[in-house]
C-alpha cells in the first residue's frame, strides 16, 4: 500500500472550523487508500492529544503547539526577509518530525496541506502536491487597502513577499490546488479541488439534531477570532439588524473577539463555542454570509444549505459555490436587508428555498465527488 506524508499547518481533527473541516475530509479520503503519516501543528492545546477514532486513521501521528508569538514571527520575517506567514510556522521540531519520516518510511507523495507547511518539503523527493486551500499573497493585499499606516506597510510585505513564495513553491511541486475555480485562475497552472460537504451529518431532519429554542433568529456561524467573520458580524449587528425588526442575531462559534463579545445585547446573542452548529442552524429563519473579505469556498454557506436553510450571502462568500439561484446574492447593505425581510416576511417562500439548497448541496458537493480528482493527481 502506498505510504503518504500528509503536512498540516492545523491539526485536521476535531473537523470544527473551515481549515479543518477540508483537511479531515482529503485526510480521511487518503487514508483510505494508502498509509498515512500526519504532522500538523496545534494551536489549541485540545487537539494535541486526538481521539481514539481519529487517531485511527493514520499510522503515526505527530503534532506539536504552535506556541511562537506573532511579535517574535514578525522580527524573524524582517531579519530573515521572510514573509511572516512563513516564519510564524518554522519550527525544528517539526522539520525534524518530517525529516525522521522521509528518512524511516518509502514515502511516494506528500500532500501539503496550506502554503505556511512548503517550507518544510525535501529539495528533492516523492511527488508533491501542494494545497493551498486560497491565495493568501491575495488576501493580505485585499486587506492592505483597507488598513493604514505601519499596518499597510505590513499588509503590503507580506502581500509582495507570499506571492513570491507561492510562484517559487509552485514552480517545484507537481500540482498546485486551491479551494474554488476563482483562486486557481490566480496562479497560472493549478487546478481547483473544491470543497464538500456532509449532507448525511448535516440533515435537518436527523433526530440527533438538537432544538436550542424557536425563532424568529438570523443566524451567523464561523470561528470568531478571525477577522473576515469579526467584520462581517459587526458590519451586519451595527448597520444592518436596525432595519430588519423583530428577530435575534446569533453569532455561532468559538472565540469571540472582545469586538464581537461588545455585540452581544437585546438582539445579539454571542454563544461562543456550541457542541453541536447544527441545533442552530436548524433553528435559524434566515442563515447570513455578510463577508467582505474572503477568498475561496465558504464551509458556512454549504453546510446552511445542507440543513434546509434559506442563506442570504454577500457576493464575495457565495463566489465559487455552484448554487443555481438556491441562496440569495446581496449586492450591497440595502440588497442584504431586503432580502433578510423578504425571506422573513415569507416563510413559505423561504422553507422552500432551503429545500432547494439542500438539494444542490446534494446533488453537487458530496465530498466522494469532489475529491475523487485527488486519486491520479497522487498516484493512488
Amino acid at each position: 500500500m502506498k505510504e503518504i506524508l500528509f503536512l498540516a499547518h492545523r491539526a485536521p481533527f476535531p473537523p470544527d472550523r473551515g481549515d479543518k473541516i477540508r483537511s479531515f475530509h482529503i485526510l480521511r479520503h487518503l487514508a483510505a487508500r494508502a498509509r498515512v503519516h500526519l504532522v500538523a501543528f496545534a494551536d489549541d492545546p485540545r487537539d494535541l492529544h486526538p481521539a481514539a477514532e481519529y487517531r485511527a486513521l493514520v499510522d503515526e501521528c505527530v503534532i506539536v503547539p504552535r506556541t511562537k508569538s506573532r511579535l517574535r514571527a514578525a522580527l524573524e520575517a524582517l531579519a530573515t526577509a521572510q514573509p511572516l506567514s512563513v516564519t510564524a510556522f518554522a519550527h525544528r521540531g517539526v522539520e525534524r518530525a518530517v525529516r525522521d519520516i522521509l528518512a524511516r518510511r518509502p514515502i511516494e507523495a506528500i500532500y501539503v496541506y496550506s502554503g505556511q507547511m512548503a517550507q518544510y518539503l525535501p529539495v528533492a523527493g516523492p511527488r508533491t502536491i501542494m494545497d493551498f486551500v486560497d491565495l493568501d499573497s491575495a488576501k493580505f493585499a485585499a486587506y492592505a487597502e483597507d488598513a493604514q499606516g505601519i499596518t499597510r506597510w505590513m499588509m503590503q510585505r507580506e502581500a509582495r513577499m507570499l506571492a513570491a513564495f507561492e510562484r517559487e513553491v509552485a514552480g517545484r511541486v507537481d500540482a498546485s490546488l486551491f479551494v474554488s475555480e476563482a483562486e486557481a485562475r490566480l496562479l497560472p497552472g493549478s487546478i481547483a479541488i473544491e470543497n464538500g460537504i456532509d449532507t448525511a451529518h448535516y440533515d435537518p431532519t436527523a433526530a440527533h439534531v438538537p432544538e436550542v429554542g424557536q425563532g424568529p433568529l438570523v443566524v451567523f456561524t464561523g470561528q470568531m477570532d478571525y477577522r473576515p467573520n469579526i467584520d462581517a458580524v459587526t458590519w451586519f449587528a451595527r448597520d444592518l439588524l436596525p432595519q430588519i425588526p423583530g428577530v435575534r442575531f446569533a453569532i455561532v462559534g468559538r472565540a469571540p473577539s472582545a469586538e464581537v463579545r461588545a455585540l452581544a445585547g437585546e438582539r445579539v446573542i454571542v454563544t461562543g463555542e456550541v457542541a453541536d452548529v447544527r441545533g442552530w442552524l436548524k433553528a435559524a429563519s434566515v442563515v447570513v454570509a455578510p463577508l467582505k473579505l474572503v477568498r475561496g469556498i465558504q464551509n458556512k454557506v454549504l453546510e446552511a444549505m445542507a440543513m434546509a436553510r434559506p442563506v442570504v450571502a454577500s457576493v464575495a462568500a457565495a463566489e465559487g459555490i455552484d448554487h443555481r439561484g438556491t441562496i440569495r446574492v446581496a449586492r450591497d447593505g440595502a440588497d442584504f436587508v431586503a432580502s433578510v425581510n423578504a425571506l422573513l416576511a415569507d416563510p413559505v417562500a423561504a422553507a422552500a428555498l432551503g429545500k432547494a439548497a439542500r438539494a444542490q448541496a446534494i446533488a453537487r458537493y458530496d465530498w466522494a465527488a469532489a475529491l475523487a480528482p485527488l486519486d491520479p493527481l497522487i498516484g493512488l
